[in-house]
């Protein structure tokens, strides 16, 4: 019986510090409850400022030659021998190919000779025709007889310009026997060997010389796209930079810009109705032979200047569930609005803005994960990081920084 007493005794006392204790929270969270109110939260905002930007466009394309010469031969014979070394520079008028000029060489002479005896027979036959002539008037010969005689003379002359033109034909052909250069450039590898047999005009050229500086990039752009800046100058959006439109940047295949700088030459006045768009061709020096044809570049196109541009940084355009792009502007009550954007295109890490901001607005771009329009935030300058890289980078030595 004591024993229960006792048992009895220590669960009350249990009891009792468990309900202190549950006590003692409740009252600690009556106490936090009526703290003071929550701190007010903390964006970083950009202030929005027109400014100048020269606006480009990147368009891919394909280099070609400026001059292409497929080299064919214009008679047929055996090569003798080959005067070039393939892949080197050469210049107009360099033999290249040299056929076997005995055979035409034969055909000129006999040319030359039949042309000798025809002048050779001329004399005689003119003198027989002038006798004629004198004899007719005294009825000593008949008017039959010097016809025949006006005749022959007639046909030995026009024989005589026969064999002229067959000699000029036989040169031609025996200075056809030496294959040059039609143009000055840079020669390919040679598609035949000495002692090949070759036919006029052939199919498959002997070689093929390209002209490489300057040398052409033909690149494409959208009709779309045309179609847009014309509509942007139309307003006044854009103004066009008449010194500098045609001057045109290229960028290689690995992303590193060209040295030289190249000139918009024309836009073709077709359009392709497969891909809707149409060809731009642009001429770039090319001295040092950096590039080839058929390389892939990029060519960075000035389509104009505009002088009132709204660029704010990308973090500061956020999209709704539709993919509709929005800013959150801090107001000078500081209460969050939102706004709807109109984007035009990226340029580096901003976007360049059509309509949705004005002048001075302070768009926010950090700390945007607790804010909802309406709420009342305290709006801080925002410091772009890549600013303070960019700096950092350039105080680091020559050979870290790059």
């Amino acid at each position: 019986m004591y024993i229960y007493k006792n048992a009895f005794t220590v669960l009350a006392w249990i009891a009792a510090w468990l309900a202190l204790v549950i006590l003692s929270e409740g009252c600690g969270s009556g106490a936090g409850q009526t703290g003071g109110p929550a701190p007010v939260p903390e964006v970083a905002v950009v202030t929005v400022q027109p400014q100048r930007v020269e606006l480009t466009t990147e368009l891919p394309g394909r280099t070609s030659p400026l001059l292409v010469a497929e080299i064919r031969p214009q008679v047929n014979g055996i090569i003798k021998k080959r005067e070039f070394r393939e892949g080197s520079d050469v210049k107009e008028g360099q033999l290249l190919y040299q056929i076997d000029p005995a055979p035409f060489q034969v055909a000129l002479d006999s040319a030359r000779a039949s042309l000798g005896k025809a002048q050779a027979n001329l004399p005689s036959i003119q003198l027989k025709a002038e006798r004629c002539r004198e004899l007719l008037h005294d009825k000593a010969v008949s008017k039959q007889d010097y016809d025949d005689a006006a005749a022959a003379m007639g046909q030995a002359k026009a024989e005589i310009e026969y064999w002229k033109t067959a000699v000029e034909g036989a040169r031609i052909n025996l200075g056809y026997t030496r294959v040059t250069a039609p143009i000055s450039g840079r020669i390919g590898k040679s598609n035949i060997t000495d002692g090949a047999l070759v036919t006029a005009y052939q199919p498959t050229p002997l070689a093929t010389i390209q002209k490489l500086d300057p040398i052409y990039v033909d690149v494409t752009q959208s009709s779309a796209e045309l179609l847009r800046l014309k509509r942007s100058l139309e307003s006044g959006r854009v103004c066009s930079d008449c010194k500098n439109e045609r001057k045109v940047r290229i960028l290689l295949e690995d992303g590193t810009p060209y040295a030289q700088e190249g000139a918009l030459q024309f836009r073709d006045v077709t359009v392709d109705q497969a891909t809707g768009s149409f060809t731009l061709r642009i001429v770039v020096p090319n001295p040092n032979h950096l590039l080839l044809p058929g390389m892939y570049v990029r060519a960075v196109l000035l389509e104009g200047v505009a002088e009132q541009a709204i660029l704010i940084p990308q973090p500061g355009v956020n999209r709704t569930p539709k993919g509709e792009p929005f800013a959150l502007v801090v107001d000078e009550a500081g209460k969050v609005q939102q706004r709807q954007l109109t984007l035009n295109r990226a340029i580096g890490d901003q976007w360049l803005v059509s309509s949705g901001l004005s002048p001075g607005d302070r768009v926010s771009v950090e700390g945007l994960l607790n804010v909802r329009p309406g709420a009342t935030v305290k709006a801080a300058a925002w410091e772009n990081p890549r600013a303070g890289l960019k700096a950092e980078s350039q105080n680091l030595p020559p050979a870290v920084a790059k």
